[in-house]
């Protein structure tokens, strides 16, 4: 029972400095009731338990391996542990970690390439005892490394705190020197005294903190983040107070445009009479750490200007992003710079209107050709920004208006209307989360839609049908013909339907008798006026019969010379008749 009790103070006591007196205590009683327990060690020895919980802890260029102690004793127990990496099979000593009494050791002197792969291994010594070896999963400095907190440095303006941040590791070496312009940093910050309403700003290595109040003490804490995975741990807090109001303010709303070949840097400012000068400086510089305040440059043409605007040529800016300040200045008293208003001369082209030709096809539609406007700046952005294209179609005589916006530079507009004009007018468009710029709409153009197919059908169908008509007119006009001519312009001989009768037939045939019932019609004409039809039936038996005559009006207008025979032949033929 007594051992028991021992080994839980020596295992309390082993946790530091603070708990010697319980260390004191118990090795007194280990003196006074260990020696049975040690027997066992002194004839033969005991073997000791390997290190437990071992882990490898790494923040920036410090390199701790911590582990649990083995079995508690009041013997001179320490540790050992080696090292091993892919490319070397043989185990080496671990700097900094041979024969350490304590449960950790510091190995940051080793020299090795933080991204290879090494193994370890510790065990516990008890003079010719040890213990068998606790072995360490491979991995690499690198991927156990975590960020430290960063250095801060602030100094204050009136309404802005300029915070300058170094890097977290080394400077120039150690883990971070590949990555010390890769970092990024956010920070809260809150005042002083409301320690409840914290903002959160993202910043660079040397950055200014705006829209503050004078006169106010502010704190903030920073930490820095290597992407994608490495997160860093906070700073400690840092307070500072804003100095008093400024007489002049900085300028405001910095901003710079593209006109043809020039660009015009443009601020607002509420006082008169004063000058105003603008800086420039390369973005990337914000980047790497340290102090900039010397890199920035003057804007020509943009010094000592009276007016809320300078004008300065393209050529001043390669293709890049840059940063652009201004600050105001009355004698003697000088503001303090304004916000570093950031630009990309890529999106600071001025966006020419496309070029625009349409064309008709035959099933009615018209399709729409787009093109940039050859222009080097544009086809210097068209590559990394591509253009995005407002379209807007409408038929000439109507208001309604349809609208496309497109990547594409071809469009087909079908089902149109045959043989109506309708008219195109496009724009060109920069479309992304932080830009949105488009150029002036081109010039109008129309065009004329084709006859299309239900037109050359129409047409066939009217060819067709003209055809067909002509011999249609030309009967009826035949008619016409033939009826004017009976008007206006009689035969002199009578109708056929008469005169068959009168043909050179001899006349005796009339009386003849046959074998067959014979029926002939026979017309006598009276005066010209009265024509007298008689119908004879001759049968064998010499029978007679006479039948009705009906008289028929005739026009009058024919006759026969032989007029006179034929009368007086019909005159006999009655007179027999009668008799």
């Amino acid at each position: 029972m007594l051992l028991e009790v021992t080994e839980d103070v020596t295992s309390s006591a082993s946790g530091g400095p603070q708990t010697m007196f319980a260390l004191l205590g118990a090795t007194t009683l280990v003196l006074v009731a260990g020696v049975p327990w040690m027997l066992p060690a002194a004839a033969g020895g005991t073997n000791l338990k390997s290190p437990q919980n071992v882990e490898v802890y790494i923040v920036d260029d410090t390199f701790i391996l911590r582990w649990d102690g083995s079995s508690p004793s009041v013997r001179n127990v320490t540790f050992s542990a080696d090292y091993q990496t892919l490319e070397n099979d043989t185990w080496l000593k671990l700097p900094g970690c041979q024969s350490i009494a304590n449960t950790k050791c510091n190995f940051s002197s080793l020299k090795l390439n933080i991204y290879e792969e090494i193994k370890l291994r510790i065990r516990a010594e008890e003079g010719n005892n040890t213990s068998p070896w606790h072995y360490v999963d491979s991995f690499t400095l690198f991927g156990k490394a975590q960020i430290g907190p960063p250095k801060v440095h602030l100094e204050a303006e009136d309404k802005a705190i300029i915070i300058n941040i170094t890097p977290p590791g080394t400077k120039g070496r150690g883990m971070w020197s590949l990555d010390s312009s890769s970092f990024t940093y956010s920070l809260e910050i809150w005042k002083n005294s409301s320690s409840g309403d914290r903002r959160t700003e993202t910043v660079y290595p040397r950055d200014k903190i705006y829209k503050l109040s004078p006169e106010t003490t502010y704190c903030l804490k920073v930490k820095a983040r290597l992407l994608p995975r490495k997160i860093g741990v906070f700073s400690p807090v840092y307070c500072i107070k804003t100095t008093v109001e400024n007489k002049l303010p900085p300028p405001e709303n910095i901003q710079v445009d593209a006109e043809n070949r020039i660009y015009v840097l443009k601020w607002d400012y509420a006082y008169e009479n004063v000058t105003f000068q603008a800086q420039w400086l390369h973005a990337y510089l914000k980047k790497i750490p340290g102090d900039n305040s010397d890199k920035w440059k003057q804007i020509p043409n943009c010094e000592n200007v009276r007016t809320t605007q300078c004008v300065f040529p393209k050529n001043t800016f390669r293709k890049g992003i840059y940063l652009i300040r201004v600050r105001a200045s009355d004698g003697n008293t000088t503001s303090v710079w304004s916000n570093e208003e950031k630009f990309d001369t890529q999106f600071q082209i001025t966006l020419l209107p496309p070029v625009i030709a349409m064309k008709s096809t035959n099933d009615v539609s018209l399709r729409v050709y787009i093109s940039a406007t050859e222009e080097p700046e544009n086809r210097a952005m068209n590559h990394p920004y591509p253009l995005t294209y407002e379209i807007v179609f409408w038929e000439n005589t109507s208001n309604a208006e349809r609208k496309i916006v497109d990547k594409r530079t071809d469009f087909t507009f079908p089902k149109l209307k045959p043989l109506t004009a309708y008219c195109v007018k496009a724009r060109a468009l920069i479309q992304d989360e932080k830009w949105n710029k488009s150029s002036v709409f081109s010039d109008t153009v129309c065009e004329k839609t084709k006859p299309g197919n239900t037109s050359k059908t129409w047409l066939i169908a009217g060819v067709c049908a003209a055809l067909l008509s002509i011999p249609v007119v030309v009967y009826v006009m035949k008619l016409l013909c033939r009826c004017i001519g009976y008007v206006f312009f009689p035969s002199s001989k009578p109708p056929s339907a008469i005169d068959e009768y009168f043909s050179e037939q001899p006349l005796r045939n009339l009386l003849l008798f046959t074998s067959e019932e014979q029926t002939e019609r026979c017309f006598i004409i009276e005066n010209t006026n009265t024509i007298i039809a008689i119908e004879e039936t001759h049968q064998t038996d010499g029978e007679h019969k006479k039948y009705n005559s009906q008289t028929s009006q005739d026009s009058g207008n024919y006759s026969n010379e032989d007029e006179s025979s034929e009368s007086k032949l019909s005159e006999e033929f009655v007179h027999q008749e009668t008799e």
